[in-house]
């Protein structure tokens, strides 16, 4: 089957939205078990057969506390998937959307972060995720990498979800509130990443259009912050709201460090193409709209 799009990561949290949202284009959804990207054979084989335009990579090993003690399989996935999949896009003449994150940063700065400034990742899945930028950069002239951060959606598990089943079952939340980031919705980072991708296939792709962009939701928050607004726009909803309780970063270890400061300046993107996510917390409100329900549960937020 050819198709214009082929996306890896297909049941992915963005891919997922990706697929869904892109059904009316010519396009070709692929899963791990569909097209494992760190086959570099199965790679070349897979793009030769389809024959697509364009090739958007939201594949990613994403388990950050997993990965400190699991790197081979992060490095294959995160690093060498991306350099398969560029320069099986450099042999055929086919650009590349890669996804990338917030987490190539230390979070030592006090202001958001712009595409040129230094690199510096704490863990190993941070490090893997940047090896896989160099990669793409190395291989592939024609790119886009796009840099987002704390990812959510319908499909798949994140957050939000996790905050609506654990508030379920406790009456009280501890949750983190000296990490600073931009929650971003996989339905609306799809909407950016398809946007892009219907550039490159009308040839309509301005040499300052390739290249790092930051692509995330509007606003910033704390993970607590974030965390008291999902519960503030899905109370109607619920049977009980739990009391959210702020923390701090040592109060809560986790194998990986997380960077403090995750927010992303997006500026380039939006002069680039026109680009600017909504606000986190409009997405939010319906994200929540559609969750809920499904959980059998109506939101009025």
């Amino acid at each position: 089957m050819i198709a214009d799009i082929l996306v890896t990561g297909a049941h992915g949290q963005l891919g997922w939205e990706v697929a869904r949202r892109g059904a009316g284009l010519s396009l070709h959804a692929l899963g791990h078990g569909d097209l494992d990207i760190t086959d570099r054979l199965a790679v070349m084989q897979t793009i030769a057969r389809l024959k697509p335009k364009i090739v958007i990579n939201a594949a990613a090993y994403t388990a950050v506390d997993r990965a400190e003690n699991d790197a081979d399989a992060a490095y294959a996935v995160n690093r060498d998937g991306p350099a398969h999949l560029a320069a099986a896009c450099a042999e055929v003449g086919i650009p590349l959307i890669h996804i990338s994150t917030d987490y190539v940063f230390d979070g030592s700065k006090s202001g958001a972060y712009k595409e040129d400034d230094p690199v510096a990742p704490l863990g190993i899945y941070g490090k893997s995720k940047l090896a896989g930028e160099e990669a793409v950069r190395e291989h592939l002239a024609h790119h886009v990498i796009l840099r987002t951060a704390w990812v959510y959606g319908i499909h798949g598990h994140n957050f939000v979800k996790t905050m609506l089943r654990v508030g379920a079952e406790r009456d009280t939340l501890r949750v983190v509130d000296d990490q600073r980031g931009c929650p971003t919705f996989a339905g609306d980072l799809a909407d950016a990443t398809l946007a892009i991708a219907r550039q490159m296939i009308n040839g309509t792709m301005r040499d300052e259009c390739f290249g790092t962009f930051h692509c995330t939701g509007s606003g910033a928050t704390s993970w607590y912050g974030f965390a008291r607004k999902i519960f503030e726009l899905a109370k109607p909803s619920l049977q009980k709201v739990p009391t959210i309780e702020a923390i701090t970063t040592a109060e809560y270890p986790t194998p990986a460090k997380r960077p403090a400061n995750s927010v992303l300046d997006c500026h380039r993107l939006e002069q680039a193409y026109g680009i600017r996510l909504r606000s986190w917390e409009a997405a939010l409100a319906e994200m929540l709209n559609t969750v809920l329900v499904d959980m059998g549960e109506t939101a009025r937020p």
